[in-house]
């Protein structure tokens, strides 16, 4: 008599594979990348960064053609078109995929950062060149007054600020608490919030290996006014629409 194999080995060894070979290319990527924007510290801001946006836009297109990882997008009609008008995005963190997807996707943005990234070699050297906010997150109160300073100081040179308001990837199902710093940037600067809901934690997992096919999900909320509201008030709003349109993401 004769049985047939089970099939589940078979396709983790493929899910293997695929994100082997994704992670070897986005490797080689990181280095190239990496080391141009290092030759290129000389040229001007938008130059260095035009550059970097091509380690995000090949690592996308490699997610989709080796894992078949691809996105949708909703809220599009939310994102001001004019760069007049600095923003500051608050997005949901389940994965590294929205790091590359919103450098990719909006004007140049400034990442509020732990400053030990910027001591990895040639990675965050690299990212050093991209003005960063980077800030010592065991400073505890004191972090805070160093994303509004230097979160200021980018908003007035045009450069939107991207804050995760739980500070570090959630699981998919879970949160963290959210923080003020976002919102009290906000009220300094007198910028609105771009709230951002993703599910990218369902396909690429926090801290896993494996990358699973499907479709991201990214929700764009409308622009929430800064002025005359309180850090309190402006967190409440954000948190209460990410993680509502987080469970219709999930419901999906």
């Amino acid at each position: 008599m004769s049985s047939t194999p089970p099939t589940a080995p078979i396709a983790t060894l493929g899910l293997l594979l695929r994100s082997l070979l994704f992670s070897i290319g986005m490797i080689a990527a990181t280095c190239i990348v990496a080391s141009l924007v290092l030759l290129c510290w000389f040229l001007p801001f938008t130059w260095r960064y035009q550059l970097a946006k091509l380690w995000s836009g090949f690592n996308l297109w490699w997610l989709r053609i080796t894992c078949r990882i691809d996105y949708r997008l909703s809220g599009v009609e939310h994102i001001p078109t004019s760069t007049d008008q600095p923003i500051i995005v608050m997005a949901k963190h389940q994965s590294t995929w929205e790091t590359m997807f919103l450098q990719r996707y909006l004007p140049p943005v400034a990442w509020v950062i732990k400053r030990e990234l910027l001591w990895v070699p040639f990675f965050g050297w690299a990212i050093a060149l991209l003005r960063p906010v980077a800030i010592n997150r065991q400073a505890g109160a004191s972090s805070v007054k160093q994303v509004i300073r230097r979160g200021v100081e980018h908003l007035r040179q045009g450069q939107w600020v991207v804050i995760f308001p739980e500070g570090t990837r959630v699981a998919p199902g879970t949160r963290q608490r959210y923080g003020l710093g976002g919102a009290v940037l906000a009220t300094h600067s007198g910028c609105p919030i771009l709230p951002v809901a993703l599910n990218a934690g369902q396909f690429w997992p926090r801290g896993g290996f494996i990358k699973h096919p499907g479709t991201i999900q990214v929700v764009f909320g409308s622009l929430l006014e800064s002025k005359g509201r309180s850090p309190q008030e402006l967190t409440r709003q954000v948190e209460e629409w990410i993680e509502n349109t987080m469970t219709h993401i999930t419901r999906e």
